[in-house]
């Protein structure tokens, strides 16, 4: 009797520790599969390969002092580069902003996706992503519609 709960104990490890693993694998892979969601509503919006748009990453920046060496790492690849205080309710940081026109394919954003990954954890922050104005996310509104809020 001992050695069938020991068997059940152990079973209940192995598939314990395989479920753990493929939520871990899971998470990793999340970030591309963003990159490839995104990238397939631009497709279905019309959006053409072989056509640069300009696509908005946007970066975490728990201070200011990150937030300057981080946009000299991006302005040093050619990004349009601005951050601000987070203005969210609750919110503590910096949001960080770069822009650059390129041609989109799911390769190409996750591989910005993952070295944007790399560089922001570099400098103390954190990547939150990148859409396209218009097609990815909305475009912004308006002066007067702005002006109303």
């Amino acid at each position: 009797m001992d050695w069938l709960y020991l068997l059940l104990v152990l079973g209940a490890g192995v598939a314990a520790w395989r479920i753990y693993g493929a939520i871990q694998r899971a998470r990793a892979a999340r970030g591309d599969d963003w990159d490839e969601m995104l990238v397939r509503n631009l497709r279905a919006q019309g959006g053409n390969a072989f056509t640069p748009y300009d696509i908005d990453f946007f970066f975490s920046v728990d201070e200011a002092a990150g937030c300057e060496p981080l946009a000299a790492a991006l302005r040093a690849e050619g990004f349009e580069v601005d951050y601000q205080p987070m203005k969210t309710e609750g919110a503590s940081g910096f949001s960080l902003h770069a822009r650059q026109g390129i041609r989109v394919s799911v390769p190409a954003m996750q591989e910005y996706s993952e070295r944007f990954r790399k560089l922001a954890a570099m400098h103390g922050a954190s990547y939150d992503g990148w859409a396209t104005p218009g097609v990815t996310r909305p475009r912004e509104p308006p002066d007067i519609l702005r002006r109303q809020r």
